[in-house]
């Protein structure tokens, strides 16, 4: 890694746009020796060591402890750039072990600020297998129920992005910053330089959302309320307590690093979100509200879930939550701007995940993201609402290609298993499998603009080749109004 480094926002002017220097409590691991010139016996390592340590007044390339944003305890880790690079080597691991163990013991998020070009070369294997030992980390953290958010600054390359970074549950990316596991140094010479900055990954599904600096506390903090745990700051979490007022870095006990530092606690489950209040569709003075009233037929109850001026996900999520939060992409270099996800919080402060179709058909990189939505939310112990309104999944060739069915499959199997309540409101059309996947069984309610179908009425009558002329008696056999819905026990109630 190269000594000299441009000017870049330190570790600890990281940590300051996120919480108070003074309610910042540093922690450090246990002492390592290492040989001369560190395992590699690399001619100057330590020369180039001392002049990160000169340069930049820390000790390391990762700074970690406790701290408070907004009013959240958390533990946070940030990496220093100036040292190497903010490159990993066997003391980085260090840390970044004991920072995921802090969090695992303490039962507190762990938000990382990272800044990297990856892997130190001079420490060579023994510098590339810290990225095990970080995955190992946060695998442990997962299990035991705790959220990860990542906040990528620049530059955030290499194997620290590979883990720290986009293995974050939740990945957040200041405007600008170069991201991508390829570095500037080794990517090929004609390669899109957009495709490895923030607004490029997010574009591509792989960064949740670009925030401004300034934006960055606000956001953190409605991100921790909404993952939990859910345990304010002053409530002092198991373990958590004040720090020396002295500022001097607390030591970490020795194998407070090791696999075994807390077991899991599974969470109880959480109530199950409320069903979302019916929104009046808007109309002409003259003209009934359409919600006072459910549909006589099958033709009707279509036209009415087609309807244009009918309320669609944007409309009840605004109605629903006081904070929206988006989770973007499916981590597989896909979106779909027709499904939103994400978690937001009510104004009773609770917490609920969102899956939203928005009336067009679902592409396989929306049920992907879905599932992960889902995954997310039943892991942290947060209820689901879903809101169905798709005529179908895409069936163009090119869902075919991206794996529509596979990622339908990941959707019915995401809900499946959830342990936590999911809750289901169908605001529109309920157009086969495509909207089925995000339907809670037992727990599925209806809109009375709404429908729900094995298939469309003009496919089923195309299928059964019966004249256009018959669509009408085949939406009526189908039993698609909302109180078919209800009378065959696919829905609980109607709403409105």
């Amino acid at each position: 890694m190269p000594d000299e480094t441009p000017a870049r926002m330190t570790a600890r002017e990281a940590v300051t746009l996120l919480t108070d220097p003074a309610g910042f409590a540093e922690h450090l691991p246990p002492p390592r020796e290492l040989p001369a010139d560190g395992p590699l016996g690399w001619a100057g390592y330590d020369a180039a060591r001392e002049r990160a340590r000169t340069r930049t007044g820390e000790e390391e390339s990762v700074v970690y402890g406790t701290g408070v944003v907004g009013d959240r305890a958390c533990v946070l880790l940030s990496f220093e750039f100036g040292f190497l690079g903010g490159s990993l080597g066997q003391r980085t691991g260090d840390r970044l072990e004991a920072a995921y163990a802090l969090a695992l013991t303490r039962r507190l998020p762990l938000l990382a600020l990272v800044a990297t070009g990856g892997s130190r070369m001079q420490e060579g294997m023994v510098a590339l297998t810290q990225l095990q030992r970080v995955a190992a980390a946060a695998t442990r953290l997962r299990a035991a129920g705790l959220p990860q958010i990542a906040v990528v600054r620049d530059p955030t390359t290499g194997g620290g992005w590979a883990t720290v970074g986009a293995g974050a549950d939740v990945v957040l990316a200041l405007p600008g910053a170069q991201v991508g596991f390829a570095g500037s140094r080794v990517r090929p010479a004609d390669a899109d330089p957009y495709a490895y900055s923030a607004e490029g990954q997010f574009a591509a599904g792989q960064v949740d959302a670009v925030v401004p600096a300034d934006e960055l506390a606000a956001t953190v903090t409605h991100w921790l309320r909404a993952l939990g745990p859910h345990v304010a700051a002053g409530a002092q979490p198991s373990g958590t307590g004040p720090h020396d007022p002295s500022g001097a870095p607390e030591a970490d006990a020795p194998g407070a690093g090791a696999p075994d530092a807390a077991p899991p606690r599974p969470h109880d489950p959480p109530p199950a979100a409320p069903v979302p209040r019916a929104l009046p569709v808007p109309s002409a003075p003259a003209v009934p509200s359409a919600t006072a009233r459910l549909p006589e037929t099958g033709r009707e109850a279509v036209a009415r879930a087609r309807d244009a001026r009918r309320p669609r996900a944007e409309a009840y999520l605004a109605d629903y939550f006081a904070v929206r939060l988006p989770l973007h992409g499916d981590r597989c270099g896909g979106t779909d701007p027709g499904l939103l996800c994400g978690f937001g919080l009510r104004t009773d402060g609770s917490a609920v995940a969102y899956v939203a179709q928005c009336g067009t058909a679902t592409r396989p990189a929306g049920y992907r993201t879905a599932a992960r939505t889902i995954r997310l939310a039943d892991r942290l112990g947060v209820p689901v609402l879903t809101l169905v309104d798709t005529p179908g999944a895409a069936n163009d060739a090119e869902a075919e290609r991206a794996g529509a069915g596979a990622a339908i499959a990941e959707t019915f199997a995401a809900i499946a298993a959830a342990r936590v309540p999911v809750t289901t409101l169908v605001i529109g059309e309920g157009g086969s499998g495509g909207a089925l996947a995000l339907a809670a069984p037992g727990n599925t309610h209806v809109t009375a603009d709404s429908y729900f179908s094995v298939i469309a009425p003009e496919l089923a009558a195309a299928i059964l080749k019966r004249p256009p002329s018959e669509t009408g008696a085949t939406a009526d056999q189908l039993r698609l109004r909302p109180q078919d819905l209800v009378d065959l026990g696919f829905a609980r109630s109607i709403v409105g």
